[in-house]
């Protein structure tokens, strides 16, 4: 791995991790002092039955490092637990613009909640309660916990009230 040629500026280039291990790897590089910049959005899935806050990457399997071809001491970044290699262009690491850089440390990554999880107009199945097992069309969320979701019934579709978590993907 070698350094880019003709930068004297410090400049961020793309890591790629092994599957999953971003988080490690950029916690393994900050505790070695390199600048790191792991974009993460906070969303919400649906895990053992129950919506549940998550944090993700942004760009899965990887990160933004900041190095400098002269004082960055390279070597230790392809040893780093979780990193799988500094992506190249043949054997010239390739630098990411600052603007893109300070353009995704600007953006609120918003946290998504069940407005996210279920789309109106979607079919779900009812996994809870005296409708269990029945198709429905998700309709809208009321609130963070509730959701308003179309079930046909008596030749039309009744409007019911449940909770998020009684709900999956059809």
């Amino acid at each position: 791995m070698s350094a880019p040629i003709n930068n004297p500026e410090p400049s961020w280039y793309v890591i790629q991790c092994k599957g999953g291990e971003s988080f490690r790897a950029a916690e393994n590089l900050g505790n070695q002092d390199f600048d790191v910049f792991h974009p993460v959005l906070n969303t919400k899935r649906k895990r053992n039955g129950k919506l549940t806050n998550v944090c993700e990457p942004l760009f899965p399997h990887y990160l933004f490092i900041r190095l400098d071809q002269i004082a960055s001491n390279w070597r230790p970044i392809r040893s780093t637990r979780g990193v799988l290699r500094l992506l190249t262009f043949g054997d010239t690491p390739v630098p990411v613009s600052d603007a893109l850089i300070e353009t995704l440390k600007q953006q609120p990554h918003k946290q998504e909640g069940i407005h996210s999880y279920f789309t109106p107009g979607q079919k779900v199945t009812i996994t809870e309660g005296p409708f269990k097992n029945l198709e429905a069309v998700f309709k809208s969320a009321k609130g963070e916990e509730r959701a308003i979701v179309l079930i046909n019934m008596l030749q039309r579709p009744q409007q019911i009230v449940m909770s998020v978590d009684q709900l999956d993907k059809a």
